[in-house]
């Protein structure tokens, strides 16, 4: 998931320099979500995983 949000990063970056606004503010939105709901997960693991080994 990290991936496709630094994907969708990098076309937002890429429409930004030639001009096309609103590619890029999608594309800045979806890997924003994406990163979020990354890190949401990530740490939902890392909780579940320490009060499971214990």
């Amino acid at each position: 998931m990290l991936h496709w949000a630094l994907v969708f990063l990098v076309v937002a970056l890429i429409a930004a320099v030639f001009g096309f606004g609103g590619i890029a503010s999608a594309s800045a939105g979806i890997a924003q979500l994406l990163f979020f709901i990354f890190i949401a997960l990530f740490l939902g693991t890392l909780l579940l995983r320490a009060f499971r080994n214990n």
